[in-house]
């Protein structure tokens, strides 16, 4: 199935993730909203709603640079009706912007807490909830968040509580989702990749040495891209890891994602521990 002049709704989609998310899709003639609140270059770090639309443009697509606050209501309700107005509608929606602090309880600001829960938790559930009416009208609707699976381990908590609280939270949102929308048709599944993922923001916070460790973003692309392709009636309520769940959907190579092949793959959090790589995550070849 392709996602010609289908239309995506990609929170915090300037950059990363997101951003692979949506090139995947305009290769294939897709429409994208990149809904994110990047206007001006970062000092650090690349890419605006305006240099995302672009490259969504020169990928084969059509981008539509959205200035979105998903913390706040009006400002993703005028986001979602100006996607629809512009493409006439909406088929999916992806819940990916996230705010992370991993500190344990003492050192985690409340300010720190809330954004984390307005954007990742709030967010997904607003952004979706706002979306219904939209995807409603589509012929094959999907909601899909980039959050982990729900298992409920205190190795997960006792780190970073808050961060875990609010990402488990957009799990949650997925979970509540996929069973009260499963009579309209609209599938809501959660994706969540087993290693680190070489984002500027990963290079930004932790260091190049966990970028040379990690999987490219286009991992996650192609298993977003995947779960699209699937039928919504009948693919709902996944908690997938982008490995596992492209294995299964025939891929075999997946040294292609590394960025360094000399590097042992880093694991994500929040990875249940009877998921079983389908690649061993050692080097596969010796530095040059």
């Amino acid at each position: 199935m392709s996602l010609k002049g289908k239309t995506l709704f990609i929170t915090g989609a300037s950059r990363g993730i997101g951003l692979a998310i949506g090139l995947r899709a305009a290769r294939d003639g897709a429409n994208v909203a990149i809904a994110a609140k990047t206007t001006e270059p970062h000092p650090k770090l690349p890419g605006t709603i305006y240099t995302a639309a672009t490259e969504i443009d020169k990928a084969g697509g059509k981008g539509l640079p959205l200035v979105v606050d998903v913390r706040d209501e009006e400002s993703v309700k005028t986001a979602l009706d100006r996607t629809a107005q512009t493409f006439g509608g909406i088929d999916i929606v992806v819940n990916n912007a996230s705010a992370i602090q991993l500190t344990p309880t003492p050192a985690t600001d409340m300010k720190r807490f809330d954004l984390m829960h307005q954007i990742n938790m709030r967010g997904a559930f607003m952004t979706s909830k706002l979306a219904i009416p939209y995807l409603e009208r589509s012929a094959n609707p999907h909601i899909l968040a980039l959050s982990p699976p729900l298992d409920m381990k205190e190795k997960w908590f006792a780190p970073h509580t808050a961060y875990t609280m609010s990402k488990f939270g957009m799990s949650m949102v997925i979970l509540g989702l996929a069973g009260e929308l499963r009579p309209k048709g609209i599938a809501a599944n959660a994706l969540w990749p087993r290693t680190t993922i070489a984002t500027s923001a990963i290079e930004f916070v932790v260091g190049a040495a966990l970028m040379r460790a990690s999987r490219k973003p286009e991992i996650m692309a192609d298993a977003a891209y995947a779960i699209f392709s699937k039928p919504a009636r009948s693919f709902s309520g996944n908690f997938l890891i982008d490995d596992t769940f492209l294995a299964g959907e025939g891929v075999t190579d997946f040294d292609q994602y590394r960025v360094d092949p000399s590097a042992a793959l880093a694991p994500d959090f929040f990875v249940p521990d009877d998921s079983v790589p389908p690649v061993s995550l050692a080097p596969v070849k010796k530095p040059q």
